[in-house]
């Protein structure tokens, strides 16, 4: 089985036996809890848009190993072209969930541990990348969904692993024996882990040779003994357990994160891709973050076609869409938008080979990609929160709505248009309020700022890839200065 479909997906999920607290309470059923669910079913979308012969380009690619048709989700890019396509098919799925879709993380890790797996065997002599290949197959052929574990808790940030007062508040290896390793510690802001069947885990920084235990890389089953889950808040996140729909804003679609934590898991040697060898821990790190900075390209960029959209609904159902001004804004929201975009297709297009065949995006144009998120998206969330209006924020509930008394004044004094039903109104001044404050902030807003890297870390990179001498030498040719 190549591809499954949306409902063999949930099926799966449903056999997995994962450790999930929420609220303070053991989970036993995460695929129905109407918390969780709403995530499980933006996953979900991923498989049923590979199933649908109008988005099959861009949603599935034919496999380098086999040969076969698989999602997209589980392919290394084996050209630019893959690189583009991409960033399209992430604008389609986060067009059609306004939310965080989940499955990015784990394709941008297994392109980034494949290419520097490969040429650290090259240099070592290691068997990693044979071990990866064989997991990647599996994932292929069995169309997994793969958590990519970068994030730890981190602890004293002023302090590297191996100093830090408590050792594991970065993961490392607490034991090698002869049949595998044993493994303590952490993985923070898992997007998408509990929807999982895998987890791919690699380093969260460079690691110095006092820090080699820490520069680690495996997979392991998501329900595996030795994890548990502790699933992150969200404003708003309780709306989903009152049962109705408008005051949710996305009642289908969500995102979620969590704490992911390694209580002497043990991986057996054949999903070890990385142990000890601290000089490629940089590598990984570097490559994974520029492949996870070109996805927000094309997600946060979907999202924002929504946002845009309901913006521009908000505007009309106000009786405000004639306004210049209004007229202006959205305009701005759009040039920011496709801004955005544009960032994620040119770092694709300017991609290259690497050494293992699969190809690396341009890490300059992909640092200014994700270093634009974090500044565009909060603009735009600012207009469309400018064109709702305050009724955004103040409106009453839903309960309220359809109760058989008040229900009749909310009605009244909520009005915008005549010509518009006022559930209409206040059905899509919730979408603004969820995209941009709710539940959906998480996969648009916030982790806009804090996802794939903070600022600084965008900021650094492009220092390191900017080229600064040779910009200086060009300076000199044009004015003449010679050495």
């Amino acid at each position: 089985m190549a591809l499954k479909t949306a409902d063999q997906y949930e099926d799966s999920l449903r056999k997995m036996n994962l450790k999930v607290y929420l609220l303070g309470e053991p989970v036993k059923n995460p695929v129905d809890h109407p918390i969780i669910r709403p995530s499980m079913n933006s996953v979900k979308m991923t498989y049923a848009l590979a199933q649908d012969p109008q988005h099959e380009d861009l949603m599935t690619a034919k496999s380098h190993l086999t040969g076969e048709k698989i999602n997209r989700f589980c392919h290394l890019h084996q050209s630019t072209d893959d690189l583009i396509k991409k960033v399209k098919m992430q604008r389609l799925l986060g067009q059609k969930t306004a939310s965080c879709f989940q499955r990015c993380v784990g394709m941008d890790a297994i392109n980034a541990v494949d290419s520097v797996t490969f040429e650290m065997d090259q240099k070592l002599g290691t068997k990693y990348h044979e071990r990866f290949i064989k997991f990647l197959k599996m994932m292929q052929e069995q169309d997994l969904t793969v958590d990519g574990a970068m994030t730890d808790p981190k602890g004293d940030r002023g302090l590297p692993p191996s100093k830090q007062a408590d050792p594991d508040l970065y993961t490392r290896v607490v034991e090698k024996r002869k049949d595998g390793i044993v493994v303590c510690g952490a993985k923070a802001h898992q997007t998408g882990a509990i929807n999982s069947h895998w987890i791919l885990v690699m380093p969260t920084i460079a690691m110095s040779k006092e820090d080699a235990d820490y520069a680690l890389s495996f997979a392991a089953p998501a329900d595996a003994e030795g994890i548990s889950y502790i699933y992150g808040r969200q404003s708003c996140d309780t709306r989903k357990l009152e049962g109705g729909e408008i005051d949710v804003g996305n009642r289908q679609f969500g995102g979620h994160e969590a704490l992911m934590i390694f209580d002497n898991l043990f991986v057996p040697w054949e999903n070890v891709f990385m142990c000890g060898e601290y000089e490629f821990s940089g590598a990984l790190v570097e490559r994974f973050a520029g492949y996870h900075r070109q996805s927000y390209g094309g997600c946060k960029v979907g999202v924002g076609d929504v946002l845009i959209g309901a913006a521009a609904l908000a505007a009309e159902y106000n009786g405000a869409a004639k306004a210049s001004h209004i007229k202006d804004k959205l305009i701005e929201m759009i040039h920011l938008n496709e801004t955005l975009f544009s960032c994620g297709i040119a770092c694709s297009a300017q991609g290259h080979k690497t050494a293992s065949g699969t190809y690396l995006i341009d890490l300059l144009l992909a640092n200014v990609c994700k270093q634009n998120i974090t500044r565009f998206p909060y603009e735009i969330a600012r207009l469309a929160e400018d064109i709702a209006g305050g009724l955004m924020v103040t409106m009453a509930s839903e309960k309220d709505l359809r109760h058989p008394e008040i229900g009749k004044i909310v009605k009244k004094y909520f009005k915008g248009i005549a010509t518009v039903p006022t559930e209409h109104r206040c059905r899509v001044l919730r979408l603004i309020e969820n995209i941009t404050l709710g539940t959906a902030a998480v996969g648009y807003r916030t982790e806009s700022m804090h996802g794939a890297g903070s600022p600084q870390a965008q900021r650094i990179m492009i220092s390191r890839q900017g080229n600064l001498e040779y910009k200086k030498k060009l300076a000199k040719e044009i004015a003449g200065i010679k050495d």
